[in-house]
């Protein structure tokens, strides 16, 4: 599906960055201050539960984070696949897509470990990995169907996911059993998916859920097509609203039968994950790009741009090694110190790569 080439919106970028400041030690900065200063304040016993994840069904803040950057991912597809068409072949656009895919599967093979503890340990599938596959399916699905065919594709995902999970039976378990180690995701990962899984013999990035995932990322690039057209902004902002309501009211409603499971990226949770982005997308659309208040988004921007080089950069423990120099061991009363530094010296990186135009994106 080609669709007129529209400038990039400063909104997602600024989305993006939140959300990836939001792992990358925003909410554990908040939570460790609110925690020193106000232990006992509700303020802090909420943030302290919705900073957390669920054990298993049900929602948090912290469940929302992974499948919002898939929908921000999806949604950037809307704008640089068509760009993409206008200067290359299809099928140079097809290669790009692919090779980026197994880049970003490559990358994230490395970060959780690669063959440093040997073959048997490698984790195959994992954060970085689906964010890979996922959006690499949602841009090759955007050539060659249009809006409706992007919405069927989605609900056949769903669907067919909610399907197997219902009505096959797992050995031992029967069907329809939900309950982690007694579904059929996890009893396909403890049977394919070799190496090292996350939860003993299964994984919460796993080969059946990564199905799911993709209707997430095709959710989020639905949501770039709407505001890719060319019409009045409020409409946009309205149409992305109501949307994100009815794809609430949609997950919730589905949650008796198939509930909200992030472990197991069950139908209801990408609903209801969507639903929120979509409201979440909404609203910095038009606070950013329709109203043209940026100023006070410019850190989300910088970290918005280079999110997979932080991400990696966190996660080998940069910013803590640095952090460890600077201020030194810290006693338990002023550990809320190291929280800080951790995250204002992961925003100056940002701000150094964002202000030299240095954009290591794959």
């Amino acid at each position: 599906m080609r669709a007129p080439a529209t400038q990039r919106l400063v909104s997602l970028d600024a989305l993006r960055g939140f959300d990836m400041c939001c792992i990358l030690g925003l909410t554990a900065a908040v939570e460790a201050v609110l925690g020193r200063f106000l232990p006992q304040s509700p303020l802090t016993a909420v943030l302290k539960t919705q900073f957390a994840h669920v054990d298993w069904a049900g929602l948090h803040f912290e469940d929302l984070i992974f499948p919002l950057f898939l929908f921000i991912s999806g949604a950037a597809m809307a704008f640089s696949v068509p760009r993409r068409l206008e200067r290359e072949t299809q099928t140079a656009v097809i290669k790009h897509l692919i090779v980026r895919a197994l880049v970003i599967f490559a990358l994230g093979v490395i970060y959780s470990g690669g063959l440093s503890r040997g073959w048997d340990e490698v984790r195959w599938l994992g954060v970085i990995q689906r964010i890979g596959i996922a959006s690499a399916a949602a841009g090759l699905l955007s050539i060659w169907l249009d809006g409706r065919g992007l919405a069927i594709a989605t609900a056949v995902l769903l669907v067919g996911y909610w399907l197997l999970l219902s009505f096959v039976p797992v050995p031992g378990f029967g069907a329809g059993d939900f309950a982690e180690g007694r579904n059929l995701a996890n009893y396909l990962d403890s049977i394919w998916l070799p190496g090292r899984k996350y939860d003993g013999d299964h994984d919460p990035e796993g080969i059946l859920s990564t199905l799911p995932a993709i209707g997430t990322a095709l959710l989020g690039l639905l949501a770039g097509n709407w505001l890719s057209r060319d019409m009045e902004p409020r409409r946009k902002v309205g149409g992305l609203l109501l949307a994100g309501v009815a794809l609430l009211a949609a997950g919730w409603a589905w949650h008796p039968f198939f509930p909200v499971v992030k472990k197991l990226w069950s139908s209801s949770f990408v609903l209801v994950t969507a639903g929120w982005s979509a409201i979440l997308l909404a609203g910095f659309y038009w606070t950013i790009d329709v109203r043209g208040w940026r100023r006070w988004c410019e850190p989300f921007v910088w970290v918005g741009a280079n999110p997979i080089s932080l991400y990696l950069a966190a996660g080998m423990g940069a910013f803590r090694t640095v952090n460890q120099r600077i201020v030194g061991p810290l006693s338990a009363e002023w550990a809320w110190v190291g929280s800080i530094t951790v995250f204002v010296l992961m925003l100056l990186t940002a701000r150094w790569l964002y202000r030299r135009g240095i954009l290591l994106r794959v």
